[in-house]
């Protein structure tokens, strides 16, 4: 036989029992004791991995091949619109009833929430018979979300005082469906789920799992996991929960304390009292921010995230020297396309908005006040002094000429809309969020076409546009029982016919 064949040594197991033959009695002796053994090191990633194996856990459209169809026609007579098509076809400029429209170029529903969306429905057609559960809102959209509540899907409330979002589970039988969001769900959810032998159907964006396998890296390597992102969004609290060591920034500034805190130190306790629900509970700022890696909540604003990316490498490198930034430093891009094309098209909107032959009076951001990746379209056109105005649904649009929307800071106004006196037409830039049907865009733009034309028309029967607001204020009082006008009539009517 070959030497290396004759020599070669075999692994000895953990404990090797030999007996002794002693006056005619055994003993046993420890030839390699198991302590000496390092114990493999274990991943939270493994653990959700094995979770994810288990019979009763549904992922993927394969799984629900024999309802594909229907529930595709089902989406589209639900979501699609004729008009935001004709949009499209026409370069995304069209004049409708008097009002110019600009549709951003990127809009509306992504990929990762047409696929949740899908399973969501799926789900449902293929277990019509079992209760069916899901933890969180399906996206941040009120109408698909009512579409869910439509068709009796119990929607699991929070634990009453809850900090951390922890979820009431206690109407959810074994047999049960329970479908987890687009946002994902806490590793502390899918183990209880798993523990109570229900169906779980994984509606996860792919997205999301992408910054899950980026914090896992992070675990490998022995880094703190730096998340751009609102600690107690959905998203954001299931990352976390896939995290070893973590601690949250939601925007620049509170990145450069942590910057600062990291190069000069600082006061310990008042560091901790900063971040005390957005950072894991055995934080210690002296040890955990030495190697760190860089993710973030998809759906947050790009240029913060790579200018939070920039600032904590010029932070390591003047702590430890360039040489040194890959022994404490690493980043992966993990802003989804979806929410960076949708971005870079509401700039060019804004771009187009100070062109004097376009001149937009104003940019309509379509999409649930509770998005987050809707905020931040909002908030570009806003930083560049552009008019805008972010709604969740037409109805925000009232026969009054205002509009009630939601502003940068989160808070929620009523202001006077569309300007009055315009010797042209009126034009209008467009955008929505990535869980936006076009059918709620649809909408939105059909209550604008109707206003605007109430508007002039009341102008023009006056004899003068300025007149108007006396005008209306008169119709309040004198044209209907109930004080809304005219234009109230109209507006309830305003259902987009595609030949308006």
């Amino acid at each position: 036989r070959p030497l290396a064949g004759r020599f070669q040594r075999k692994a000895l197991p953990p404990l090797v029992r030999v007996a002794h033959a002693t006056d005619g009695a055994a003993t046993e002796e420890t030839a390699v004791s198991a302590s000496s053994v390092a114990p493999e090191k274990k991943y939270i990633k493994q653990e959700r991995a094995s979770i994810a194996s288990g019979e009763n856990y549904l992922r993927g459209a394969s799984v629900f091949k024999e309802v594909k169809k229907d529930v595709e026609d089902d989406m589209r007579e639900q979501f699609d619109s004729e008009m935001v098509q004709e949009l499209k076809e026409s370069n995304h400029v069209m004049e409708r009833g008097g009002v110019q429209f600009h549709l951003a170029k990127d809009f509306g529903f992504c990929w990762g929430v047409e696929r949740s969306i899908n399973l969501a429905y799926s789900a449902i057609e293929t277990f019509p018979d079992n209760q069916i559960h899901i933890t969180n809102e399906l996206i941040h959209n009120p109408t698909v979300n009512d579409r869910l509540h439509g068709k009796n899907v119990n929607f699991i409330k929070k634990v009453d005082g809850s900090t951390t979002n922890e979820k009431d589970f206690s109407d959810i039988s074994e047999g049960d469906v329970v479908m987890l969001p687009a946002f994902g769900a806490t590793l502390d959810e899918m183990k209880s789920l798993e523990d109570m032998g229900v169906k779980v159907v994984d509606t996860t964006c792919p997205w999301v799992a992408k910054v899950w396998n980026t914090v896992h890296t992070h675990q490998v390597r022995g880094l703190t996991s730096v998340i751009h992102g609102k600690y107690a969004h959905e998203e954001t609290m299931a990352t976390k929960s896939m995290c070893e060591t973590y601690i949250c920034v939601k925007n620049l500034p509170e990145a450069e304390y942590l910057a600062n805190y990291m190069l000069n130190g600082g006061d310990e306790e008042e560091f901790m009292k900063k971040f005390k629900v957005a950072a894991s509970v055995h934080f210690d700022p002296k040890k955990h921010l030495k190697k760190i890696g860089l993710a973030n909540q998809t759906t947050m604003y790009k240029k913060e995230t790579r200018a939070i990316g920039q600032l904590l490498q010029r932070t390591i490198m003047a702590k430890y020297g360039p040489d040194k930034i890959n022994e404490h430093y690493f980043e992966f891009d993990t802003i989804c396309d979806a929410t960076q094309t949708r971005q870079d098209a509401v700039s060019e909107l804004c771009d187009w908005s100070s062109q004097d032959d376009i001149g937009l009076d104003f940019i309509l951001v379509v999409g649930g006040w509770d998005s987050s990746n809707t905020a931040h379209l909002l908030e570009i056109p806003q930083m560049r002094g552009v008019r805008s105005f972010h709604i969740n649904e037409a109805d925000c649009i009232t026969a009054e000429n205002e509009i009630t929307h939601r502003q940068v800071d989160g808070s929620i106004a009523t202001d006077e809309f569309l300007p009055l006196g315009l010797d042209r037409s009126l034009r209008v830039g467009v955008t929505s969020g990535a869980s936006t049907p076009d059918k709620a865009v649809q909408d939105a733009l059909g209550r604008i076409i109707m206003l605007d034309q109430g508007m002039r028309a009341k102008a023009s029967n006056s004899g003068s546009a300025t007149d108007h607001a006396t005008d209306l204020s008169t119709d309040r009082s004198t044209d209907d029982s109930d004080g809304k006008g005219a234009l109230k009539t109209m507006l309830l009517k305003s259902a987009y016919s595609p030949r308006v």
